[in-house]
């Protein structure tokens, strides 16, 4: 197994030509690259075991970058939120949903704020939010932006930039955390498992950021392969893709996700993600 340290990097190799029978895969930078670096390096291995082929995990800068690597062809295999997934399905015909985590059938976003706010959590987004700033994490992140974003205009029939004092976008739930906590912006949107699994690291401070709202459920991550890999890496290879993934029960790598497990998903499921897409116009 190997995996490229930079975008910059993997861009160079396959300008040269790098060898056509290596399997390729890359996933949204939804945390920090050397967590990300982490986590999927050992994927790598794990899936290069399986296969019996060599397999190498492509680092990418954006969310942007990951469907553009998949649509090129740069990348054979992704761990795509649901939009990212819509959007790369859409522009490399034939793909599939292979899996999704146990919790990505019904996921679910936090909104969290700055202990200075005086917000509280509640069932329902208060009132009090109003005229205060809000950064969402990735522009074209499901759980960071379209999802909350979505409810949000549910609940209040404005947009976010009627509705808040400032909106931003930090690029990643990770930054969003860190950038609440530090009183740079008063609210965020931030993915609850991203969220639980740096409180439970001690990577958060308590006193100083809380959730006060999270959404109803919806479905989000997905592992999409694409519809041409049959053809170069031999007949059933999707299916063994599929198996290694909805097998793989190693907890530490599973903790990395983090996920419980990796049960089926199919295009179908993610026609609700792809329908407030096309409402808020962000697959035009």
């Amino acid at each position: 197994m190997r995996w490229l340290a930079t975008s910059a990097v993997a861009l160079c190799l396959f300008a040269q030509g790098a060898a056509a029978d290596t399997f390729r895969f890359t996933a949204i930078p939804d945390e920090n690259q050397s967590r990300l670096v982490e986590r999927f390096s050992a994927v790598a291995d794990y899936l290069e075991t399986r296969l019996d082929v060599e397999v190498e995990y492509v680092p990418v800068k954006s969310y942007g970058a990951s469907v553009s690597a998949f649509r090129n062809d740069q990348v054979q295999l992704a761990w795509f939120g649901g939009l990212s997934g819509v959007q790369a399905r859409r522009l490399v015909p034939g793909s599939v949903a292979l899996a999704q985590g146990t919790e990505d059938a019904e996921f679910k976003s936090y909104l969290i704020a700055h202990r200075s706010t005086g917000l509280e959590r509640a069932e329902t987004l208060p009132e009090a939010i109003r005229d205060k700033s809000l950064t969402f994490g990735s522009r074209t992140s499901t759980s960071g932006r379209l999802m909350p974003e979505h409810f949000l205009r549910q609940r209040f029939d404005a947009a976010p930039d009627e509705l808040f004092s400032r909106v931003g976008f930090s690029g990643d739930h990770s930054r969003t955390i860190a950038l609440v906590e530090a009183g740079t912006w008063e609210l965020g949107a931030v993915n609850f498992s991203v969220w639980d699994a740096a409180v439970a690291d001690g990577r958060v401070d308590t006193d100083k950021v809380e959730v006060i709202w999270e959404t109803p459920p919806y479905p989000d991550y997905n592992w999409t392969v694409r519809g041409d890999v049959d053809a170069r890496f031999g007949e059933g290879f999707t299916d063994r893709v599929r198996a290694a993934l909805l097998e793989m029960d190693d907890p530490e790598l599973l903790a990395s996700f983090p996920r419980e497990g990796f049960i089926p998903a199919d295009n179908a499921l993610y026609a609700p993600i792809e329908d407030v897409a096309e409402e808020l116009g962000l697959l035009r």
